[in-house]
């Protein structure tokens, strides 16, 4: 019998995801029918207190306790020119997370959600993908499991972030290896790269795939070798947001690249999970599309931070406080539509 590997336990936990609770789905799906509104007219917010209601196992969901996780990680890649900013800012920006003064701070004090953030050993940098793997199968693994710990709080609706500096490189190169096509088609400006820069990303996308190309048939081994930590991190908390079935909201371009590597992993992987924007990085609408969700939000947003999917969150509330606050046809004894 061959030896357990690490990833053998990621396959084992992707075997045991719960499905959505059609019950549940069905009895709120009742209760709008009964609300004072015509039917449908809400959109999509029926459709988000719907899909809540199904993860939650109840007619009335709830978010009392929304948690953005921003995981912040470091890469090798960096230094083949592919982002406009030095690798220190990724720590320089962790420090202003906890200091309240960044974007997703005032964000998340707008929507009353709680924040957190975890450094993934900023001083070591990831492997330098065009050379070598960004982690061997057994850092990644580790990674992924340390992502799970997100929901040691039990957030009733988990938002998921990153940060770090050439991290839409990885992304890029996780796309490249899923879906194919060009380089070209998945690279973008990022934070903010010149033309020279925006070919050297494709450069380097262009070779991490081809160096690593005998491994890509499998997408854990294309998440370890072209991924980051932060991407590994939040693959990892997806996963155990669905095991502990608890809803999720995606942000960008980096945040899907996770997704993606489970979604390829299981098709289903991702039903407990909605897209919070689309962001402006330029393939993350294809990518969308790949995974076939449709963003609650189109601002023209890339900043990361979980900046999107956390301004989607109040929506999200919004649609589970009409859903379970608006009055019933027969509560506010108005009349219901005419046979």
């Amino acid at each position: 019998m061959p030896a357990a590997r690490p990833f053998d336990d990621i396959r084992s936990l992707l075997g045991q995801m719960p499905k959505a609770d059609e019950a549940a789905r069905a009895a709120a799906r009742e209760r709008e029918g009964q609300l004072t509104k015509p039917a449908g007219s809400l959109g999509r917010l029926e459709e988000i207190a719907e899909w809540m209601a199904s993860w939650q196992a109840s007619a009335r969901p709830h978010v009392d306790n929304p948690l953005v996780a921003v995981f912040a990680g470091n890469h090798g890649v960096v230094k083949q020119g592919v982002s406009a900013y030095p690798p220190s800012v990724t720590q320089a920006m962790v420090a202003n997370f906890t200091a309240g003064g960044a974007a997703i701070n005032q964000i998340c004090k707008t929507f009353d959600i709680s924040l957190k953030v975890y450094e993934l050993a900023l001083e070591q940098p990831t492997g330098d993908l065009t050379e070598e793997p960004a982690l061997d199968e057994k850092a990644c693994a580790a990674t992924m499991a340390f992502g799970m710990e997100a929901l040691a709080a039990e957030p009733d609706l988990l938002v998921l972030g990153e940060m770090g500096i050439g991290n839409t490189t990885p992304a890029a190169a996780i796309y490249h290896a899923l879906y194919g096509g060009e380089a070209e088609d998945w690279v973008g400006r990022g934070a903010g790269v010149d033309d020279k820069g925006l070919e050297r990303k494709a450069d380097a996308v262009r070779a991490a795939v081809a160096r690593h190309k005998q491994y890509l048939g499998d997408p854990l081994e294309i998440l370890a070798r072209l991924g980051g930590r932060e991407t590994a991190a939040i693959a990892g908390a997806i996963l155990a947001a669905r095991l502990r079935r608890t809803p999720v909201l995606l942000d960008g371009f980096v945040v899907c690249s996770a997704a993606a590597v489970l979604h390829a992993l299981d098709h289903t992987a991702l039903d407990h999970c909605l897209a919070g924007h689309v962001s402006a990085e330029r393939a993350h609408r294809n990518v969308l599309k790949l995974l076939g969700k449709t963003p609650l939000l189109d601002l023209g947003m890339r900043l990361g931070e979980g900046s999107g999917a956390a301004l989607a969150v109040g929506v999200v509330k919004a649609a589970v406080a009409c859903h379970n606050g608006m009055a019933t046809f027969a509560e506010a004894g108005v009349a219901g539509k005419e046979e």
